[in-house]
């Protein structure tokens, strides 16, 4: 398993808080709402991939013959 998905989940996480704080600081509570939400459907999708892959591979390890 490569270890950059965890650094690329913990950078989107680390900006997205940042720039939550901003937004929030701004008055602008409504757009930071919706930029945690598009932040969470980010890394819900990149776990999805690595979910169909590890699918994928358990499909191929007990193939039937």
């Amino acid at each position: 398993m490569d270890i950059s998905l965890i650094y690329r989940i913990a950078g989107i996480g680390l900006l997205i808080s940042i720039l939550n704080i901003v937004l929030k600081q701004a008055g602008r509570d409504e757009q930071a709402h919706m930029l945690t939400l598009a932040g969470v459907i980010v890394v819900l999708i990149a776990i999805i991939q690595l979910m169909s892959q590890l699918f994928a591979t358990v499909e191929q390890v007990f193939q039937v013959f």
